[in-house]
């Protein structure tokens, strides 16, 4: 995973991306939910990352247009079929240049 500059991604992407840090509470970890969070992300065209967090919380870390972000936050609301999604905290961000998204291993991803 690389990241650009912002002004690279605009004239790459000519969008206004826009970003978001959530933390997914609940039955999430164990149930496929990294996984299935890529394959959503990628889907909807989001870039970025998903991570455990030590305290059974799933964090990731999104970027796009505004558009596929709610679809993809959406979908985190409910989260694959395994998981139950007890609750989403999100915070906008600034786009840091994600490109592709993977499971994040460190916890310096932010």
């Amino acid at each position: 995973m690389t990241r650009i500059c912002y002004a690279q991604m605009m004239t790459k992407q000519h969008k206004a991306p826009a970003a978001f840090y959530a933390r997914v509470c609940g039955r999430v970890q164990g149930v496929g939910f990294r996984y299935s969070t890529i394959m959503e992300a990628r889907r909807f065209g989001v870039d970025g990352w998903v991570r455990n967090a030590a305290n059974g919380d799933v964090e990731v870390w999104a970027e796009g247009s505004p558009e596929k972000l709610a679809q993809f936050l959406a979908w985190l609301h409910r989260g694959p079929q395994y998981a139950r999604v007890d609750s989403v905290e999100k915070e906008d961000k600034e786009p840091l240049g994600y490109t592709g998204f993977d499971v994040e291993h460190n916890s310096s991803g932010l």
